[in-house]
């Protein structure tokens, strides 16, 4: 019998499964209800999870014999971190597994927003031809600010530059030397605002983060930006967007990510200038071999005390 146990309460490509059972006894409940898991955390010593689980204090109060949770993917916001520390409880992720997924998918959204992809899809489907409704706008040329110059930001930067786009980065966290070396022009957050055709997204919901773009970011903007955001919900003010939607300050809006999730039918999510998806940035067949890789070697490593790569807390 093996050692330790493992919960998966998100499921977990069969890769990472293999590499988990070979030290570990693994249970897989993609299902798990909140209060199911309340109900059996207490059995296991670690747990992974993607956003779907909220590992609260609550979880961790009631993991008794939790040594370490494993986010396969980047954001921990699901994951209450203080908590965690409080317990003694390692956090881990697989950040480096999903940033070409989403930089992928950010200029997917990009362009489906600035050519209307989606409308004209939904047109052709309907017997609807709109060719002459759907004058769109090219990339060539226009500024992208990219706020958060990290793995995905920079993913990003280089692949709008092939499509002669001029970039403009803002990270508080990463010098400026750096983000010229990433293929972006440093920037203050109101300077990045006021200069770009395209904004797009790429940090973490913190405290400083939320709400980032509110009504007074708007106001800086240029008339006819687009907004991208493949980030996390809550970093853009939904009721300020929607607002600049409606004035036509913001031209039009590409959603990977919303406040609440599942949003709902929301005067955001149905409006004619606004692209959205389901929260599919890592939703690849090859990020999510790679994260299941990751995150199952680095829970391994924290439940037998080797150095580990990408501890959050």
């Amino acid at each position: 019998m093996s050692a330790w146990k493992v919960l998966l309460t998100d499921g977990l490509e069969e890769n990472g499964k293999e590499i988990l059972r070979k030290s570990a006894e693994v249970v897989d409940q993609p299902t798990i209800t909140a209060d199911e898991l309340l109900k059996v955390v207490g059995e296991y010593d670690a747990l992974i999870v993607r956003g779907r689980t909220k590992v609260t204090a609550a979880v961790l109060d009631a993991g008794t014999r939790l040594k370490v949770v494993g986010r396969a993917g980047v954001g921990v916001d699901n994951i209450d971190l203080a908590a965690a520390k409080a317990h003694g409880v390692t956090v881990v992720n697989s950040p480096m597994a999903t940033s070409v997924a989403v930089a992928e998918l950010t200029m997917g959204l990009m362009l489906s927003a600035v050519r209307e992809i989606a409308r004209a899809d939904a047109g052709l489907k309907a017997g609807k031809w709109l060719k002459k409704e759907l004058e769109g706008t090219e990339l060539m040329g226009k500024t992208l600010g990219v706020i958060g110059f990290g793995r995905i930001g920079a993913a990003v930067a280089k692949r709008a530059a092939a499509f002669d786009m001029t970039i403009a980065g803002y990270d508080p966290l990463i010098p400026s030397d750096e983000i010229k070396k990433r293929g972006g022009q440093p920037m203050s957050l109101e300077e990045l605002l006021k200069v770009s055709d395209f904004i797009t997204m790429h940090l973490p919901l913190t405290a400083d983060t939320r709400n980032m773009l509110d009504a007074k970011a708007f106001e800086l903007m240029k008339k006819g930006v687009y907004i991208i955001c493949a980030a996390r919900g809550g970093v853009i003010d939904e009721a300020a967007l929607l607002e600049a939607l409606n004035s036509g300050k913001v031209a039009g809006a590409a959603l990977d990510v919303f406040a609440t999730e599942p949003p709902g039918q929301t005067d955001l999510v149905v409006h004619p200038r606004v692209v959205g998806t389901p929260h599919i940035g890592a939703q690849t067949v090859e990020a999510q071999t790679r994260a299941a890789f990751d995150i199952s070697g680095e829970v391994i490593n924290a439940l037998e005390g080797k150095p580990l790569r990408w501890q959050v807390a």
